[in-house]
């Protein structure tokens, strides 16, 4: 039986001087305290391949096949390897087998929606795959192009969740094509993960990834004064770790920085969990054990310095709190993989140390309902709405569209997605 209209609607714990959305109007009012004026120097140093004379034409048909075949060819030797490597760290007991095997089946019910984004991926135009950025491995990005080029678009630069351990820049897929769709480029950022590299590395590759597309972003079609950044999960932890970590070299006098806090409009923080003291032992009851997360996390020593919530509260650094960005924070109540109230007193620690920071709830979603089950499900679904709404902010065009935009198809059959969050390991 479908849920009650009202147990859809997501409930604002708190409003600051943030974004604010209007659900009577289904309108966003922005209430930022102040615009990008960063003046960005685009660097434009894009490499043309170019066939020697005499060498014989292969169709661009067969080159794009032959390139994805060994694309996908390389990234599964990789994955492979990696989860060799991630087995012998974690050990093969009980509890890992029973969450690999609900793993497994929950990918297996959802496959009808998986294989569908995964042709887009692949084969769509809008799409482009794995643009360089770093020299690190896993230092790429995926870009998701409108297909209308009349105007600049917004930006939204999105971080992936994973569990710090199994993160992957294909995740955004199924955000990158739909908000592509809205005429909204989306950057989808990779990061090694554990045990390839600890959070040092994915704090500096998300970092690394954010200044490339502040710098180049205007090459493909991108407005320089309108990104945002947005993290699910582990992905919204790193990404607010990159974050502070910039904001404190740029107050400090003479360290050399590649971007700014200040170029990023607004930050979108999905499902996140922020103080990593007060997860660790619940990490640690779900699977994620003590041992693991703390050679994640680079010792016990470490998850202060690696917990935003906590870092903010330091007089040392906590007057660069005024200089983040306004954030917006999703979180459902039903999240057994981190609860809701991670969002909620990292929200309110936020407002106290005189950042903005507004807050949205969703009654009984799950950790994975809000950016899986509801967006295969098609249709319109409130996160998604939201989030659009904030980014065209302003934009009446933009958003005159939106209100005549049809509603999304179903990707996967009810009764799979209803079987799927049953088994979900999530």
């Amino acid at each position: 039986m479908a849920a009650p209209a009202d147990r859809l609607r997501p409930v604002v714990k708190f409003s600051g001087q943030g974004i604010r959305f209007d659900e009577d109007s289904a309108e966003t009012r922005p209430l930022l305290s102040r615009m990008l004026t960063y003046p960005i120097g685009i660097i434009h140093h894009q490499l043309r391949r170019r066939l020697g004379a005499g060498k014989p034409q292969v169709p661009r048909r067969q080159q794009s096949f032959s390139r994805d075949f060994g694309h996908a060819a390389a990234e599964t030797l990789l994955i492979t390897r990696l989860s060799f490597t991630l087995l012998r760290s974690l050990g093969v007991g009980y509890r890992w087998v029973v969450k690999l095997t609900a793993l497994a089946v929950y990918a297996i019910l959802l496959m009808p929606g998986f294989l569908q984004v995964m042709y887009d991926y692949y084969f769509s135009s809008q799409v482009r795959r794995d643009i360089i950025f770093g020299n690190q491995p896993r230092n790429s990005l995926d870009l998701y192009l409108p297909t209308n080029t009349d105007k600049k678009k917004t930006v939204v630069i999105f971080v992936s969740g994973g569990a710090w351990i199994i993160g992957n820049k294909a995740w955004g897929a199924l955000l990158g094509l739909q908000l592509a769709e809205r005429d909204i480029i989306v950057a989808s950022i990779d990061y090694r993960n554990f045990p390839q590299g600890t959070i040092s590395d994915m704090v500096k590759d998300v970092s690394q990834g954010i200044s490339f597309v502040c710098k180049n972003i205007a090459d493909y079609g991108g407005d320089p004064d309108r990104i945002f950044l947005m993290g699910q999960s582990a992905g919204a932890h790193i990404s607010v770790c990159a974050l502070l970590e910039q904001a404190i070299k740029e107050a400090r006098k003479g360290e050399s920085v590649d971007w700014s806090v200040s170029q990023i409009k607004a930050y979108f923080g999905l499902s996140g969990g922020y103080n990593l003291l007060k997860l660790v032992d619940h990490f640690d009851s779900r699977g994620l054990y003590r041992s693991v997360f703390l050679s994640i996390m680079e010792g016990e020593e470490s998850l202060s310095k690696f917990s935003p919530e906590i870092r903010i509260q330091d007089p040392s650094v906590s007057d660069v709190v005024s200089s983040l960005p306004p954030f917006v924070l999703f979180h459902g109540t039903g999240d057994y993989s981190i609860p809701s109230d991670a969002s909620e007193t990292f929200g309110e620690t936020l407002r106290k140390a005189g950042g903005q920071a507004d807050l949205f709830l969703y009654e009984g979603k799950t950790h994975t309902d809000l950016f899986l089950q509801d967006p295969f499900r098609g249709g319109n679904y409130e996160l998604f709405d939201q989030i659009v709404a904030i980014l065209h902010a302003g934009d009446e065009e933009a958003l005159a569209k939106d209100s005549m935009a049809p509603p999304k198809p179903r990707l996967v059959p009810e009764i799979l997605i209803r079987l799927a969050r049953m088994v979900s390991p999530f």
